[in-house]
């Protein structure tokens, strides 16, 4: 289950970039080429997260198409499944465009409380 790895990755991210807030939602980009399972990804993502700045956080998953450019013909064509082949001419010599990302695309965050307010909370 590579999706562990991968959220585990994704929390690291998160938690660095963060720098000490809590962090309320994290935006991924997953290209369908890359073969995750979302149910997966997300029970994976809560389970590592616990006990760091992003527990509790919602994860947004955003899955990009397959695409990919025919060297054959040109045409640039959504490649909905396996074998991926080119919609227009039927061939398979393709240089993929899109459906191979995986990338954290933004956090939302707490706003972290000044010094001033952390001592008139006291």
């Amino acid at each position: 289950m590579h999706e562990l790895a991968i959220a585990g990755h994704v929390v690291d991210i998160a938690a660095r970039h963060a720098d000490g807030r809590t962090v309320t939602k994290v935006f991924l980009k997953v290209g369908h080429l890359r073969q995750v399972v979302p149910s997966a990804l997300s029970f994976s993502f809560d389970l590592v997260a616990q006990g760091t700045t992003v527990e509790g956080a919602e994860m947004v998953l955003e899955e990009v198409p397959a695409a990919g450019r025919c060297q054959d013909c040109g045409t640039e064509s959504v490649l909905k499944s396996f074998p991926l082949l080119c919609e227009a001419c039927g061939e398979s010599n393709l240089q993929i465009t899109r459906g191979e990302e995986l990338y954290v695309e933004s956090l939302e965050m707490e706003e972290q409380q000044n010094n001033e307010e952390l001592i008139a909370d006291r």
